[in-house]
């Protein structure tokens, strides 16, 4: 069979899409409208043919493979998944060829349609890579979320000097990674994944001749075979080991190599746009961390996994440094003989000897100097484990670095001496890289936020004062005596349990990680255990709980008169329920009313960090009113800073989801309300948006752009528009939250039996059963859904294609608010048109509901034994969705939810049609699970529809 033909038979083939115009457009099965991207056809033609090459290769290797019987059954759920999507047959039709399957023929479909996801996903990044350099050569104006666009934006703007410096002073951007259940795909899936995207890259930007073009289809196929040979989940339960291991493959794969170079270049432009603002040499994007040290929650994070998580990132940075200098040293080869060097260098060294003829290749000999003072840093701090790095060059004896700044500066002189031979292009290459490394990764890699919740630190608290003698019933006390006692105990050094106090489970347990916290401080610097993050803060108690906590470690020191309190690490409340954003900023002006925390901040250079968490919020108000109850603490948190005379740096929890803050960076942050930027953005990152961003090089500089862009656009332009209009708008938007919370809690809290619904109709104990991820899926063993994690209700909701949290309750405050009256349209229709905040709010509930499919949801519902209670909620949730949508389309004046999402729209148009087999198998599955059957076969099949959907639909949870 030739290759078109197999491409047109494969699971991959764009046969069925291509029948279509650029401009037609379809219902999708949720009865949602959504068009074709209009960029043409011969735009996205390449696109096409990368997907049709991608997926005729798959399907090859699904026929040699797994056999003819299980290839045509691949063909024939593709053929009848696209004419579900037109309306040529029913869903139950294919529905029942698939529940025919026996589980031996249901897995190698389920893992056909999960390997074509993340084959059209690399396909897509590509092109999007393809269009952007297109428009780079044509001269097109730079994208908005470049930094090119961005820096011509404030030319634009005529800002000073001053203006600048003083704006961007302490500047830090800080992506945080986290762990997620579904994303933990195998080191081998992640390097084929690489030299695919690779070989699709040199196969687009070559002139290839026929010899190279088939060379590159056999290298093509091989990884697509190493794909399909290779277990997509582990047998095991995820361990917090291996979710650390998963976190820092990034690092290679892509952080090392473009986070020097982009604050390298960003730190030039500004010096070259402003050069008297005084810019510093620090880095301003870093990277930060939860794995390992989060806590709430997870009883599995221990003193050994902070040790671990700290130490292991440690070693990741300190070998790459070690890798560096070794090529560095191999290609610095300058003779003395040809060029003239510093004496700093020549004392570098170490050998005055003129004679010696180790001095005639005087940057080698400083190189290898500084290797081996950092293989001596390494022996000490990770011990025998380092001595594969060691060889012939290097000198066991030398002494070892103390800090990361004693390496920087020894760098910095072979940077001067190559800059004063007038070498500058050599010290712009691999040296400069490397000197931004030890900047930004210094020997700490990333900075580890712990993280713990205040009911727990209320309980530990209470049973060290007890143990103490200073108060037996810590907990009986008002919030007002807290704060007294605390305060007291935080200004004495004395700690209140000795070492080997015998203390209950939890307070020893407790204090060993805090402990383990303050060893990585002392081993790999303060960088390396930033910030301590109290999940649930909703009092100036639970904030000086943590401290106590720090202080139990040796990590707070209350000072004496002369010197005021000193902490490395920050106490960062989180505030998470709409109450506790309602309440954040008085919560935090009175901590900073209590003058020892005062004091603390003062030593900390006048800035309080405070976390913001989109994921509790949602749940607890739904979408609307958690995204409007998180801009108004902002607000409010801005107004606090401004009047304590401190700068706000905020912490964006937020998942991948829009139900749990996601969406796209860029329009988020520039919907941030005026001041809440300053400079400053911390923003977790999580699930399959980290490999979505950061997979690879081109993918992650982007991305890592979007940031730094909005960031800079954020604290320097008036990105909200509003001007005069605000508070107006402000009081709308209050009135609009109020209604949305009420629609929404009147199904998620008010309605009997909504629980049981949530939990039958979606897989939620599945999550918990099938050992998907090393995390409980909820924070105590109840059925509330308060206690329920915030990943796996908006994983569950997203599986079974309703995205409840995405959008639920919003329609009905829009339709109640506007009740027929055409001018309050309009206010809602110009708040669209020029408030950021809204727009963005707008689009990523588009873009949800876009993924939303309730054919397939009404399919889960019946997974509801109670047929009346399943009729109530599935009918409520019909009703709200079709009402959300029409609201939509009536506000934005449109009829397609993906209007300003070309690229979106093109995935659901062309491929969603995909996932419709591995929504349907799962839910075959989950009946069988649940009937009993509770083989490793129909295990594994349901984790495996779980992970295709989320590789998928790419931001599941």
């Amino acid at each position: 069979m030739t290759e078109q033909s197999t491409a047109a038979s494969s699971p991959a083939s764009d046969r069925t899409t291509s029948e279509h115009g650029a401009d037609e457009s379809f219902v999708a099965p949720s009865d949602v409208r959504v068009t074709s991207t209009a960029t043409g056809r011969q735009a996205t033609e390449p696109l096409r043919e990368d997907i049709r090459l991608l997926g005729g290769l798959l399907g090859d290797i699904v026929r040699e493979h797994a056999g003819e019987e299980i290839f045509d059954l691949v063909e024939r759920a593709r053929v009848e998944s696209f004419r579900v999507r037109r309306s040529e047959i029913d869903r139950g039709e294919l529905a029942e060829t698939l529940a025919g399957l026996d589980v031996a023929q249901a897995t190698p479909v389920i893992r056909a349609f999960s390997h074509f996801a993340l084959l059209a996903n690399l396909a897509e990044d590509i092109h999007r890579e393809r269009r952007r350099a297109i428009h780079v050569r044509a001269g097109d104006p730079p994208v908005d979320s470049s930094l090119t666009a961005t820096y011509a934006k404030l030319a634009e703007a005529g800002l000073s000097d001053e203006e600048v410096g003083r704006a961007l002073a302490d500047a830090v951007v800080v992506p945080v990674i986290t762990a997620h259940p579904t994303e933990t795909r195998r080191r081998t899936v992640f390097e084929a994944q690489r030299r695919i995207t690779d070989l699709m890259r040199f196969r687009g930007r070559t002139e290839l001749t026929p010899d190279e073009d088939t060379e590159v289809t056999a290298a093509l196929r091989r990884q697509v075979l190493t794909l399909w040979q290779t277990a997509l989940i582990r047998l095991e339960r995820l361990r917090i080991e291996d979710e650390i291991e998963v976190g820092l493959r990034y690092y290679d794969a892509a952080f090392f190599s473009v986070i020097p170079t982009i604050n390298a270049a960003l730190r030039d432009q500004l010096r070259d746009q402003y050069p008297d603002a005084g810019l510093t040499d620090e880095p301003i994007l870093r990277m930060g961390s939860w794995i390992g040290g989060d806590r709430d929650g997870n009883p599995f994070v221990t003193d050994k996994i902070v040790a671990m998580a700290t130490g292991r990132a440690a070693q990741t940075a300190v070998t790459h440094h070690l890798e560096q200098l070794t090529i560095l040293a191999q290609e610095l080869s300058m003779s003395s003989r040809l060029v003239t060097v510093s004496d700093e260098l020549v004392a570098l060294g170490g050998i005055d000897d003129p004679d010696d003829t180790a001095t005639d290749e005087p940057y080698r000999l400083a190189l290898r100097r500084i290797r081996s003072r950092l293989m001596s840093t390494a022996h000490d701090r990770f011990g025998p484990q380092t001595q594969a790095l060691v060889d012939a060059f290097v000198d066991t004896e030398a002494p070892p670095y103390a800090t990361a700044a004693e390496l920087l500066a020894d760098l910095d002189v072979v940077d001067a001496s190559l800059r004063a031979n007038r070498d500058g292009p050599l010290a712009d290459d691999r040296l400069l890289t490397l000197r931004e490394a030890v900047r930004a990764f210094g020997f700490h890699l990333s900075g580890l936020d712990m993280r713990q919740n205040s009911d727990v630190h209320e309980e530990v608290i209470a049973e060290l004062l007890a143990w103490s003698g200073v108060h037996d019933d810590y907990c009986s006390l008002d919030e007002a005596d807290r704060v007294a006692l605390l305060t007291r105990e935080l200004a004495d050094r004395r700690p209140l349990v000795r070492p080997g106090a015998q203390l209950g489970e939890l307070a020893a347990k407790e204090l060993a990680i805090v402990t383990a916290g303050a060893r990585a401080v002392a081993d790999y610097g303060p960088e390396s255990v930033p910030n301590y993050i109290i999940s649930m803060c909703t009092s100036v108690s639970d904030m000086l709980e943590a401290l106590i906590m720090l202080k139990e470690a040796g990590l707070f020191d209350p000072g004496s008169a002369d010197e005021g309190p000193r902490c490395t690490v920050r106490v960062v409340p989180l505030f998470e329920t709409i109450e506790d954003l309602q309440q954040g900023a008085a919560t935090l002006l009175a901590a900073l009313d209590v003058p020892l925390y005062r004091a603390l901040v003062s030593a900390q250079g006048d800035i309080q960090e405070v976390m913001l968490g989109y994921s509790d919020s949602n749940k607890d108000g739904g979408y609307l009113a958690a995204n409007w109850a998180l801009y108004r603490a902002e607000l409010d948190l801005v107004e606090a800073s401004e009047k304590a005379g401190i700068r706000l740096r905020l912490f964006h929890g937020r998942g991948g989801t829009v139900g749990r803050g996601g969406g796209p960076s860029y329009d988020a942050i520039l919907a941030q309300p005026p001041g809440a930027v300053q400079g400053s953005l911390r923003i977790t990152e999580q699930g399959e948006v980290i490999a979505a961003k950061y997979a690879e090089p081109v993918l992650a500089r982007r991305n890592l752009e979007t940031l730094l862009a909005a960031t800079i656009e954020s604290t320097l332009l008036d990105t909200e528009g509003l001007g005069d209009e605000a508070e107006a708008a402000y009081v709308v938007l209050d009135e609009l939250a109020a209604l949305a919370r009420g629609a929404y809690s009147a199904l998620v809290h008010d309605t009997p039996g909504f629980v049981e619904y949530f939990t039958s109709s979606t897989p939620l104990s599945e999550i918990g059963a099938l050992n998907i991820g090393s995390r409980p899926a909820s924070r105590k063993q109840t059925e509330k859904i308060s206690d329920l994690r915030a990943i796996p209700w908006v994983l569950s909701w997203t599986q079974s294609r309703v995205m409840l949290p995405g959008w639920y309750g919003t329609g009905s405050a829009f339709e109640q608010w506007i009740d027929g009256d055409p001018e309050r349209l309009e206010t809602l229709r110009g708040y669209y048109r020029s408030w950021p905040f809204f727009r963005t709010v707008m689009s990523n509930m588009a873009q949800v509901m876009a993924k939303s499919d309730l054919g397939l949801a009404e399919r889960y519902s019946r997974l509801v034994a109670d047929e009346s209670l399943r009729e109530r909620v599935f009918g409520m949730i019909t009703a709200e969705h079709h009402r959300t949508v029409q609201m939509y389309f009536d506000i934005t004046e449109t009829t397609d939810l993906l209007a300003d999402n070309a690229s979106l729209a093109r995935s659901v148009f062309n491929r969603f049609p995909y996932l419709e087999p591995l929504n349907l198998l799962q839910l075959e599955l989950l009946k069988r699970f649940r009937a009993g059957d509770d083989s490793p076969q129909v295990r594994r099949g349901i984790q495996l529809t779980m992970n295709g959907l989320a590789t998928a639909l790419r931001n599941s949870g």
